[in-house]
């Protein structure tokens, strides 16, 4: 069975830090792309960053560019999202995503709420 487990979400006031985890089993780990994915309160989903199979290349939506940092483990086949420097349009639902052709698999998502 597939599964992809987020943790690590909770509540933080501005300015502060984060570390969300997602935790794979079921499938080829070393293999995926891996992604973070968000929805704020209301709104689509929004890609925030990625992370190729063996992790040389991220990538950035720009609007957090600078504040978080992707990377992953294929030994423990975790990947994380190091955030920092949070602000209130981070508040969100994150879910760890990967893929690799026509696989998709998601995460039931972790929430992160940024207020004072």
């Amino acid at each position: 069975e597939v599964q992809l487990v987020e943790s690590g979400g909770g509540l933080v006031q501005p300015g502060g830090s984060l570390r969300l985890s997602c935790a794979a089993s079921g499938f080829t780990f070393s293999r995926y792309a891996m992604s973070w994915v968000r929805q704020a309160p209301g709104k689509g989903l929004e890609w925030v960053s990625d992370i190729n199979s063996v992790g040389g290349t991220t990538r950035y939506v720009d609007s957090v560019k600078g504040r978080f940092t992707i990377s992953r483990d294929n030994a423990k086949n975790t990947v994380s999202l190091q955030m920092s420097s949070l602000k209130a349009e981070d508040t969100a639902v994150y879910y760890c995503r990967g893929t690799i052709g026509s696989n998709d698999f998601w995460g039931q998502g972790t929430q992160v709420t940024v207020s004072s």
